[in-house]
C-alpha cells in the first residue's frame, strides 16, 4: 500500500465519520419518536379493567351541575338552530 492509497483510505473514513456524525442526530430522533409513539398507543389502549365500572371512574352521590360554560354554550347553540 502506497502513500496515495493510504491518504484515500485516510480521506475516506473522515468523509464516513462525518457522514455519520451528521446523521447521527436523525436516527436518535426517529428511534425517539417510534418510542413515544409505542407508548402513547399502549397509553390509549390503557390497562385492561374488570371492575363493574368499564371507564375505570369514580361515581359520585352528588348530582352535576352543569358549569356557567356548558350553560353558555347550550343557549348559544339552541339561538342556532331556532334562526336557522
Amino acid at each position: 500500500m502506497n502513500t496515495t492509497q493510504l491518504e484515500g483510505l485516510i480521506g475516506m473514513l473522515f468523509v464516513l465519520g462525518i457522514l455519520v456524525l451528521l446523521v447521527l442526530p436523525s436516527v436518535i430522533g426517529i428511534v425517539r419518536d417510534r418510542r413515544i409513539d409505542r407508548q402513547l398507543r399502549e397509553a390509549e389502549q390503557g390497562p385492561v379493567r374488570t371492575s363493574r365500572n368499564p371507564r375505570g371512574q369514580k361515581s359520585s352521590s352528588r348530582s352535576t351541575v352543569p358549569s356557567t360554560a356548558t350553560w353558555y354554550a347550550e343557549g348559544r347553540r339552541s339561538k342556532k338552530l331556532v334562526s336557522s
